[in-house]
């Protein structure tokens, strides 16, 4: 009976993850972005400046840097976006020019065809609707994504300019000393780890986003500075992330280089830097203590890129690690958190 219960309140929890999304992804990311901001406001607040203040300085100068990057790159990626089908015919017309044998191949099948299906009637016409360019789906998506952005910065505002108030809150819900002790260096630990976790890891992918972005220059690569935000973002999707960023790289300079070497460097450079990261750098940074089990990741990516999209995908690693770290910090809930290490 206890176990039906256990399975039924899994199966709620995965329903109310599923169909709140629209509710639970800002909080969700306002908590996160807290967690990475919380240590700039209590260092504004040591130099005298109000936890208030602080917040709405490191909100505005987040919201005036995101407004300007997304200003000088809308325009490529838009014209990128809309460019895909011609993008894809002329790879398509380019690999058959460079993949020679295979083309005659296909040459031959389609005379071979013709000659087989000269008896047959014309197939009848097929009118075919247009529909909306990518562009417009992408303004489209971008109003929920505005909307959902607006309820974030609020909360993330209220949640930083807060200080330790909730903190003090959980606290009050205990009795003693020693539990409220308890509670505030296990809320002050996660706090640190977390934050730790984040910055470093965010320092990380800009630092490799801005290293593609001159690699991608010197290579002589368009709008080099967007393949760099494109990889500083994928970057946070493992496994998955890079292998979408090395594809769209070789595609990109399929179409604009015409010597193998070069459409081939791009690709390679880029997945040199992404390995370099990942397998060396990011490691030795975060040390054994972040170290996360590749299945758990694996699976814990899948699970909330279904559950929450592109956006899931792109938070499931900072939540498995915020998981993994109030697991390890839990003494009851400490087999999860070796389980979910390496």
């Amino acid at each position: 009976m206890f176990r039906a219960i256990k399975g039924l309140f899994i199966l709620a929890s995965f329903y109310t993850l599923y169909f709140a999304r629209a509710f639970l992804l800002p909080v969700t990311l306002a908590v996160l972005f807290a967690f990475l901001l919380r240590p700039v406001v209590r260092t504004l607040k040591r130099i005298r400046i109000p936890e208030v203040a602080g917040a709405a300085l490191v909100l505005a100068i987040l919201i005036g840097a995101a407004a300007y990057g997304t200003e000088q790159l809308t325009g490529p990626a838009i014209a990128w976006i809309d460019s895909a089908p011609q993008n894809f015919r002329a790879v398509e017309e380019k690999v058959r020019s460079i993949v020679l044998p295979v083309q005659k191949v296909a040459e031959t099948a389609e005379e071979l065809h013709k000659i087989t299906g000269a008896g047959e009637k014309e197939k009848p016409k097929v009118e075919v609707k247009s529909r909306p360019s990518l562009s417009d789906a992408f303004f489209s998506g971008m109003q929920e994504f505005v909307a959902k952005g607006a309820v974030m910065v609020f909360l993330l505002f209220f949640l930083l300019a807060s200080g330790d108030l909730f903190v003090h809150k959980l606290t009050n819900l205990f009795p003693g000393f020693h539990e409220k002790k308890e509670v505030v260096d296990i809320a002050q630990e996660i706090e640190t780890s977390v934050s730790r976790y984040l910055l470093t890891v965010t320092f990380i992918n800009i630092i490799e986003g801005a290293v593609i972005s001159l690699v991608m220059y010197f290579v002589g690569m368009p709008n080099p500075v967007l393949w760099g935000v494109m990889a500083g973002f994928l970057v946070f999707i493992p496994y998955i992330g890079p292998l979408l960023g090395v594809i769209v790289v070789a595609v990109v300079a399929l179409l604009s280089f015409n010597s193998m070497g070069k459409i081939l460097l791009a690709p390679g450079l880029y997945l040199a830097i992404d390995t370099l990261q990942g397998q060396i750098i990011t490691p030795f940074v975060l040390g054994a203590r972040f170290a996360l089990n590749p299945v758990a990741i694996f699976v814990w990516l899948i699970f909330w890129g279904w559950i929450w999209g592109i956006t899931g995908a792109l938070i499931a690693v900072p939540l498995l690690t915020v998981f993994k770290i109030l697991c390890d910090r839990i003494q009851s809930l400490a087999p999860i958190g070796d389980f979910l290490g390496r």
